[in-house]
């Protein structure tokens, strides 16, 4: 790799489409359960308030309630993320390229994002790799404390990436990219990550 400037890693679109419907089909039922786990924790809440009226159990009730809260919450955004997701894969093409590495830094094109994510190596640790839903994904690994105002960074702010990057703790994380969608094995992806970022970056398997 000592001759090269950049280190290009493509999409194979077929798998990339049928990975999405199997992300929509886990996210829904996965929230779908979710919200009903909470609502029965509310419900049973509520009954018990009105049941044992001056029982002294209203403290213990109310703490269910906050409980069951984020469950419910967790639902309707879930959903609401899964909508404006289609909606975009509805209006706009996949792009062919997953991600660039150069010496600057990591170029990543995110599924539903207008423009890419531009990161230097210092920000960077690399990618996770793990099992959701059944197949290997790629979660990107950030530096502690960086943020979409971090120097040199660009595009972490759009809601699609931070949807997958950052994902907010109701949701389930889905990954970045699909291994088996990418047209480079995992091991040269984690060649090239060390080469370009100077031994910093690379993939881990924990």
């Amino acid at each position: 790799m000592e001759a090269q400037q950049t280190f290009v890693v493509s999409i194979d679109r077929d798998a990339v489409v049928q990975r999405r419907e199997v992300v929509r089909q886990g996210l829904r039922r996965s929230a779908w359960v979710t919200a009903a786990i909470g609502a029965v924790g509310i419900i049973v809440a509520l009954y018990a308030l009105i049941a044992f009226r001056g029982s002294g159990m209203w403290p213990f009730a109310l703490l269910l309630i906050l409980a069951m809260a984020p469950l419910v919450a967790s639902t309707v955004l879930a959903l609401k993320l899964e909508k404006e997701r289609q909606g975009w894969y509805e209006q706009n093409e996949l792009p062919p390229v997953a991600f660039r590495m150069s010496p600057k830094g990591l170029e990543l094109a995110c599924d539903g994002a207008p423009y890419p994510v531009s990161l230097p190596w210092t920000t960077v640790q690399g990618f996770k790799q793990e099992k959701v839903f059944g197949q290997f994904v790629l979660h990107l690994e950030l530096a502690p404390g960086i943020a979409a105002t971090s120097g040199g960074v660009r595009g972490l702010d759009q809601p699609a990436v931070r949807a997958v990057v950052k994902p907010s703790p109701l949701l389930k994380p889905t990954g970045l990219y699909l291994v088996k969608s990418l047209d480079q094995p995992v091991h040269i992806i984690d060649q090239a990550l060390k080469h370009f970022s100077g031994g910093k970056a690379g993939i881990s398997t924990r």
